[in-house]
């Protein structure tokens, strides 16, 4: 995470030659799923790492996982983060612009985290312990002043939760144990205490422990750990420190709404407001606020994940608002009916299946295009960064048309050629790369497109006829059977392309309805690059 500044290791007292936690991620990795989790995390962590392009990379990165592109799209359009009047976002590139870097990047591993979490076996435990982690990072985050800091606030919040979430996943018996020791009232401590006898090892230090094999940052491992003692009579100085307070007082909220009765709960939480009100310079009120609205944030979400929880468990009342709450709630819905809105459609899906290989509609093709177009014009009236626009294109035509991966292409003035400058899908870094029409040297294929300005399918570039008018570093470099030219001019000078491909020849089946659809993309990138002079 980019926004945690490195600390020493001395700040982290977990040593890597921990024996109980080498034990405990030794039993971890047995399981499937800990590698893959692993690697997810470990992606999105390289991404916010990144002094390159990371808006790019971080699409990139949701792109490859599919149902992890369709949670973040749904949670973005949901009420948690639409904004009035902006319409659908139907695009990654999209929301990173609107939403934020950051925001986007937590999404993605809070979503990492629930998709790779799930168990028939004990999927309601499962669900409570991801919507209680989901509830401390909103709150959390509501207790900041500044979006920078109650993004990291989110993040620090919920990643207190990991050594839970990740016993329950990986040890769902010793789980059991913990919990029976707690509600028995057997051990001093509480769930700390009662861990590090049934496991060796308390929660923290596991989720810390683990935090560090991801590479997490320092700074974050130490926002893991809640601060010792009771709440300070001031405010602690900005920072990790604040920060850490934050992310406790957040979680004692979390918990007191699974765990107390609901005639007790409102009393409860104004207890735990008074407590940590000073710590964070805030009025009580003020922390009061902070819960309600991220306890709103909380049911908007598990609505657009379609979270369902069993009714009378911990975790629905993670999902009930006070009744004064809900009265709001009700009052503010007799005006949902006259609000005028753009006519709202069944959510897209995040790629097609023709990127499987499989079938796929002309109309689902046709409509996730259409999405797209209106997407980038909604961006388009806005200020908008040209590199988000092409991405958008791209990403819209990606997932339309199930792409193996895409390339943009912008002339280089100094060698009259055009380059590859990023690209999404498989293995499109090589083929970025590769990329070099020069537009001085007529006779080859893409030189030859490129000059008439002439979009062209190839369906197979096995054929003698086309292979024989294929340049040589495109043989070497890309060889393609299957590939989509698109380019772009302005004055009747070819400056831009965008390239396309398949695996198998015939791979890219495009309609005329689509065609239309690509060339209104084609050409919002070029007015795009006049707007932006």
């Amino acid at each position: 995470m980019t926004d945690f500044a490195p600390l020493s290791a001395a700040s982290a007292p977990l040593q890597a030659g921990n024996a109980t936690l080498d034990f405990l991620l030794r039993r971890m990795r047995h399981k499937s799923d800990f590698p893959a989790l692993s690697d997810s995390v470990a992606r999105i962590q390289r991404v916010a790492n990144s002094e390159d392009d990371s808006i790019s990379d971080l699409t990139h990165e949701i792109l490859k996982d599919v149902a992890l592109t369709n949670k973040l799209l749904r949670l973005v359009n949901s009420v948690h983060y639409a904004h009035a009047s902006r319409g659908s976002i139907s695009t990654v590139s999209r929301a990173v612009s609107l939403v934020g870097f950051n925001a986007v990047r937590n999404m993605a591993l809070s979503l990492v985290l629930l998709d790779h979490m799930q168990d028939k076996q004990h999927a309601s435990q499962m669900r409570e312990e991801f919507l209680r982690a989901m509830m401390a990072g909103s709150v959390a985050a509501e207790l900041c002043s500044t979006v920078q800091a109650a993004e990291e606030a989110f993040i620090g919040a919920m990643f207190q939760n990991l050594g839970r979430m990740l016993c329950e996943f990986y040890f769902p018996e010793e789980a059991r144990q913990v919990r029976t020791l707690v509600a028995s009232g057997q051990v001093e401590g509480g769930e700390e205490s009662a861990s590090l006898q049934v496991l060796g090892l308390g929660f923290e230090d596991l989720g810390v422990g683990v935090a560090r094999v991801w590479g997490l940052p320092e700074s974050l491992q130490r926002c893991m750990r809640k601060p010792m003692g009771s709440p300070m009579m001031r405010s602690p100085e900005q920072g990790v420190e604040r920060l850490r307070w934050a992310a406790r007082a957040a979680n004692e909220m979390a918990s007191a709404l699974v765990v107390t009765e609901p005639d007790a709960l409102e009393a409860q939480l104004a207890q735990i407001a008074a407590a940590y009100a000073r710590p964070l310079a805030l009025s009580v009120e003020a922390v009061n606020e902070a819960t309600l609205r991220a306890r709103r944030k909380l049911v908007a979400l598990a609505e657009a994940l379609d979270l369902q929880v069993d009714p009378g468990s911990p975790a629905a009342r993670l999902l009930k608002l006070p009744p004064a709450a809900q009265d709001a709630t009700a009052q503010d819905d007799t005006l949902s009916p006259l609000e005028l809105k753009p006519s709202e459609a069944k959510p897209l899906p995040a790629l097609l299946a023709s990127q499987a290989g499989g079938a796929v509609s002309v109309a689902e093709v046709n409509e996730v295009l259409a999405a797209g177009i209106q997407d980038i014009t909604n961006a388009m009236v806005e200020s908008f960064q040209l590199n988000d626009v092409l991405r958008m294109i791209l990403e819209t035509m990606f997932r339309a048309l199930g792409f193996r991966r895409m390339v943009f292409c912008l002339r280089e003035a100094r060698t009259d050629q055009l380059t590859g400058r990023f690209g999404l899908g498989e293995g499109s870094e090589a083929v970025v790369r590769a990329m070099k029409v020069p537009l001085n040297v007529p006779g080859d294929l893409f030189t030859a497109v490129c000059l008439r300005g002439a979009d062209t399918l190839i369906n197979d570039a096995t054929e003698p006829r086309i292979s024989a008018r294929l340049p040589r570093w495109y043989v070497d470099g890309v060889n393609a059977p299957s590939f989509l030219l698109l380019p772009l001019q302005m004055k009747g000078q070819p400056f831009a392309l965008i390239y396309a491909d398949q695996a198998v020849p015939g791979g890219i089946v495009v309609d005329d309805k689509a065609l239309g659809l690509l060339r209104t993309l084609r050409n919002q990138a070029v007015m795009a690059f006049r707007q932006a002079g």
